[in-house]
């Protein structure tokens, strides 16, 4: 508890902060580290444990979205090229800002006709163009021999062969606590356990919050000159608790996924399922010598909690039997875990279901000066946070000593991940040296 006092006592002194955050997950500890990076005063709050939503509830994948990439082709969202661009950007730098956390990962797509090879490939030759001097593979052509292969269960009729690119794969849980010690390490003030039960106001405009802490049900005070809803699936309950007559941004989706016993992918590459009846890709991947697959999109409800239902896990199984010869295990009792995570989208009263909406974020301000960003996607979380700082600087008038610099700043344990980097860990840490070493090679 004494550690606890220590991270508790910044936001208890009756500090004026240039930002406050709620929300301490990967947009929130984003906005947090890069405001802190620029040398602004920033707290941040969150209810329960740090990336305990959404934020840990990922396919634990670094992309620019080969799916939004076919919309822009196809004429159905052109706006979609600017958000593949900005996410193999993104994508591009947490491989560089986290290496200890992120890898590169080759991709295979098996097709059953040479109309979708050709296809396939044209698009993913794009996808790398788009990338630039960040991209981490270029794209090619392989046989079904090489995919069966690397995919041994691979459903082997009519296999023509596939497309292989590249992507990237993180460990998104421990992404998001890296982010928060990164940004305590910049002078932030961030605690979790503290629930925003309500606002201070000076007039029409917000000028703080009130916090409740859990453990002890103590509650005080804590004022900004800016007040950031990074909450994620939550973000209007915040804005209506701030104005109850807020119309909702968000159209909530949740995605299931699923791990199973058996390793479809030993050979440490993952498959895209290019079809499904939703207009979905799917993902196979490689996830500590098992295999996870992901995800569906169904709406949901903010305030659920969300979980992979019955119905979620047959979509899943249904559409991976039809590219693996599973033999009888790819029943449920083959299920070894399941989560659901709740996505915040922008809302889009003409999208027909919640796989059709467009997934960048989106930045309001409210009347009484309340700035939410929401949307986007973990691959996007720097840039969101970017851009929701450049807004706070703004509106807000505040005086950073610097521009971002978050595209710079290693994340908390990258320093460690070089040659000598287990010495590095167990010394810091005190870990043992196997410890170590499983946390330093972890990817």
């Amino acid at each position: 508890m004494r550690e606890r006092e220590s991270v508790l006592q910044p936001l208890r002194q009756g500090t004026t902060f240039d930002l406050l955050v709620i929300g301490g997950g990967a947009t929130g500890c984003g906005v947090a580290l890069d405001a802190a990076s620029r040398g602004l005063s920033v707290a941040l709050v969150e209810k329960g444990d740090f990336g305990s939503g959404t934020s840990a509830k990922s396919s634990k994948l670094l992309h620019g979205g080969v799916r939004y990439l076919e919309r822009a082709l196809l004429g159905l969202d052109r706006a979609s090229f600017k958000l593949v661009k900005d996410a193999l950007h993104e994508r591009g730098v947490l491989l560089r800002i986290a290496p200890h956390l992120c890898r590169s990962l080759p991709f295979i797509v098996p097709l059953y006709s040479y109309r979708d090879l050709a296809y396939l490939s044209a698009g993913l030759k794009l996808y790398d163009l788009l990338a630039g001097a960040t991209g981490i593979g270029a794209s090619s052509l392989v046989g079904a021999e090489e995919v069966i292969r690397r995919f041994p269960a691979v459903r082997r009729r009519g296999l023509k062969g596939g497309v292989l690119y590249w992507d990237g794969q993180f460990d998104d849980a421990r992404m998001n606590l890296a982010l928060a010690l990164t940004a305590l390490d910049k002078g932030g003030a961030l605690a979790n356990y503290l629930e925003v039960v309500d606002f201070v106001r000076e007039g029409e405009a917000l000028c703080g919050v009130q916090v409740r802490e859990r453990f002890s049900g103590e509650e005080w005070e804590i004022r900004a000159r800016c007040l950031v809803n990074a909450c994620g699936p939550s973000v209007d309950l915040v804005r209506r608790l701030a104005d109850p007559g807020a119309k909702p941004l968000l159209q909530v989706s949740a995605g299931s996924h699923l791990v199973l016993s058996r390793n479809l992918t030993p050979g440490d590459t993952g498959m895209t399922i290019p079809h499904t009846r939703d207009g979905r890709v799917l993902f196979v991947l490689p996830w500590h010598g098992r295999t996870l697959v992901g995800t569906t999109d169904r709406p949901a409800s903010p305030a659920a909690s969300a979980q992979a239902t019955e119905e979620d896990v047959n979509y899943l199984l249904r559409h991976l039997e039809q590219y693996f010869e599973l033999g009888g295990a790819g029943g449920e009792d083959a299920v070894l875990s399941s989560w659901a995570g709740l996505r915040p989208l922008v809302g889009d009263p003409a999208a027909s279901d919640t796989a059709r909406l467009h997934r960048d974020h989106l930045i309001e301000r409210s009347p009484s000066g309340l700035l939410t960003i929401t949307g986007g996607k973990w691959t996007t979380y720097r840039k969101m946070a970017q851009d929701t700082v450049d807004q706070a600087v703004r509106l807000a008038g505040l005086f950073p000593l610097r521009e971002c610099v978050t595209d710079r700043i290693p994340l908390h344990g990258g320093e460690a991940f070089q040659a000598g980097g287990e010495e590095v860990l167990a010394e810091r840490y005190r870990l043992q040296p196997d410890c170590a070493s499983h946390l330093h090679h972890s990817y």
